[in-house]
């Protein structure tokens, strides 16, 4: 049993919601069995809540929203910066939770998963500090205010992270929030709850209630004293919030999948570009939405790609994740295991190349949701593993003849979340990264900004996140005419 583990034990939080300023026992009996995907062993079981819990916990966030909402920007600035400190100096107890619940590597949860949702919170602190609330327009007034009690829906991949992606900004517009985290990563999101007391949050305005997509997710999506949603999950998911969401026509911010392209243009340095991409494909197993794992690579180069793309796969140590020598753990859950390994098998069928990798587990382990780190060559544009969403460390490499037929390919998907762009030529890299249809595009592996807005075209969702822009989602414009004289 890891600390993280033993404390929410000691603690109490494992069977409990935190509602209202407190930490209360759900209304129903209904538990769920988080599973170490390590061991592929039950760790602890958490409570599951109900439309009971939901009531409460809804009540709770409206009651709290006026009293919230008008408080000034300078006392909303100083929780987000407690909870920021206290991310920070708890960030081993929050590494551990997030190694065992869904497998990270724990010097990767460390460098990463932990310090970079700490950032969120910074950077929703400081965004209060610069925003302007009211602008003149002429004799108008143009007034940004709170909308009002939200939703949040959170998955299992990144759990921490995209928990203060959403908390952060929405507290710092003014709004008061339930969360619902996944269910089979719940455990960070119980140490957040204790972060958020800790830091003395009001009570109300910020509210917790475990649970099931269908029963939670659904019941605050459709709850008529919500004013919006903000889920990121899979497609699927997006559309049957959004489709709970319509009766009561609230706003809904999606963040949802994608296939994101990361283009070689042929000037570019093989050397640096090829093995710097193979790392963000497989960032955190490839288990993010915007994970580059879409190689667009000119036609002539196919063969000295495939060898350095090989040989920078063949450096990653899949394995225990609580081993310091680790770099990328288990899969986090059985399903998604399953799913890999269902289209590791759909390219071998499509005869795609398999350069490394392959069905199965790494040869030394026997036990656990181990995927081999996989790459295909040759994938043509219509072949199953070139246009579905994977989610796992499967790396697609397909060529291209000409510049604008890479852009062409990039483009050619129901998703638009990220991209990436690799070349010398820093005015033709610009020129493609304009012609590519997503949220987000990245030029010669930059280094992530915490500010700069992230969201989808497409099926990719809707709404942005991060910076200023991920504030103002959470916020309703008014114009006050008259208001200058």
């Amino acid at each position: 049993m890891t600390s993280a583990v033993r404390h929410l034990t000691e603690a109490g939080f494992l069977g409990k919601f935190y509602i209202d300023g407190e930490w209360r026992k759900p209304i129903g009996s209904a538990t769920a069995v988080v599973i170490n995907p390590a061991t592929e062993q039950p760790i602890v079981e958490v409570a599951l809540g109900n439309d009971e819990d939901v009531e409460y916990a809804v009540a709770a966030a409206r009651q709290a929203f006026a009293g919230w909402s008008r408080t000034p920007a300078a006392g909303r600035a100083a929780l987000l910066d407690r909870v920021h400190g206290l991310l920070l100096d708890r960030l081993e107890l929050f590494a551990q939770a997030i190694t065992v619940e869904m497998g990270a590597a724990i010097t990767y949860a460390r460098r990463a998963q932990v310090p970079l949702a700490a950032e969120h919170i910074r950077v929703a602190r400081d965004n209060l500090a610069t925003y302007s609330f009211i602008s003149p327009r002429g004799n108008t007034a143009i007034m940004r205010e709170a909308i009002g009690v939200c939703g949040l829906i959170t998955p299992w991949n990144w759990p921490l992270y995209q928990i203060t992606a959403k908390v952060g900004p929405a507290l710092a517009a003014g709004c008061t929030v339930v969360l619902k985290p996944s269910e089979l990563s719940p455990l960070s999101a119980l140490l957040f709850a204790e972060v958020m007391d800790d830091a003395g949050c009001p009570p109300g305005v910020f509210n917790l209630v475990n649970g099931t997509g269908p029963v939670v997710g659904t019941g605050l999506a459709s709850h008529p004293q919500v004013d919006m949603i903000s889920i990121t999950g899979s497609t699927r998911a997006g559309v049957l919030v959004a489709q709970a969401a319509a009766v009561t026509v609230k706003r809904v911010s999606q963040e949802l999948g994608g296939k994101s392209p990361n283009i070689i243009l042929p000037d570019a340095d093989l050397s640096r570009a090829v093995p710097l991409g193979v790392g963000a494909a497989f960032r955190n197993l490839g288990q993010s939405c915007s994970a580059p794992t879409r190689m667009l690579v000119s036609r002539s180069q196919m063969a000295k790609v495939e060898v350095l793309a090989a040989a920078a796969a063949s450096e990653l140590v899949v394995g225990n994740p609580l081993a310091e020598s680790t770099t990328h753990g288990p899969i986090a859950n059985r399903p998604q295991f399953e799913r890999i390994q269902a289209m590791i098998g759909v390219g071998l069928e499509e005869d795609a190349k398999l350069v490394i990798g392959g069905p199965g587990r790494p040869n030394d382990l026997q036990v656990g949701l181990y995927a081999r780190p996989t790459i295909f060559s040759n994938v043509r544009r219509d072949m199953r593993i070139a246009h579905e969403e994977i989610f796992g460390p499967v790396l697609s490499i397909i060529p291209y003849d000409t510049i604008d037929e890479a852009v062409e390919i990039a483009n050619d998907t129901v998703y638009g979340l990220g991209a990436h762009v690799q070349g010398t030529d820093i005015e033709t890299v610009r020129t493609v990264a304009g012609q590519i249809r997503s949220g987000q595009v990245h030029l010669n592996y930059p280094d992530w900004d915490p500010n700069a807005p992230f969201g989808g075209y497409k099926r990719s969702g809707n709404g942005r996140e991060y910076g200023h822009e991920g504030m103002e989602e959470y916020l309703e414009t008014k114009a006050v005419l008259g208001f200058y004289r």
